[in-house]
């Protein structure tokens, strides 16, 4: 039981967004939040409000099957993309210009749940 959450086109390199990433990933959400929150990163913010967008999904998706208490959700997968990146020249000595390359990212997040409804079933029935 997983839910996806996808943020695209953040107008920071993947290279920053994936040093705060690699934090959170594997983390159970209730952790992943406290350590996002006191991250001074700029990704950290936006992350955070993903991490609640996926969750928020979760919910939505699985709110007839399993509570959020005892869902134990915890940070599956979480990777970040490159985005387009928009090019623009800056002067440069000698009537020239160098490159400035104004990267953005694409970041997908999913969140997944430790409890099975139906595991403790199927370990009676292979007692038997």
């Amino acid at each position: 039981m997983e839910a996806i959450a996808i943020l695209r086109n953040v107008p920071t390199s993947p290279r920053k967004m994936r040093l705060v990433a690699d934090l959170v990933r594997g983390q159970s959400v209730n952790k992943a939040l406290a350590i996002l929150k006191f991250q001074p990163q700029q990704a950290a913010p936006r992350l955070e409000k993903l991490l609640l967008s996926a969750v928020a999904n979760w919910q939505q998706k699985f709110e007839d099957q399993v509570k959020l208490e005892e869902a134990d959700l915890y940070v599956k997968t979480i990777f970040v993309d490159g985005g387009p990146m928009l090019k623009r020249l800056r002067p440069a000595p000698q009537g020239r210009g160098h490159r400035i390359r104004k990267r953005s990212n694409h970041v997908t997040l999913v969140v997944a749940s430790n409890a099975n409804p139906g595991a403790v079933a199927e370990d009676t029935n292979n007692e038997a």
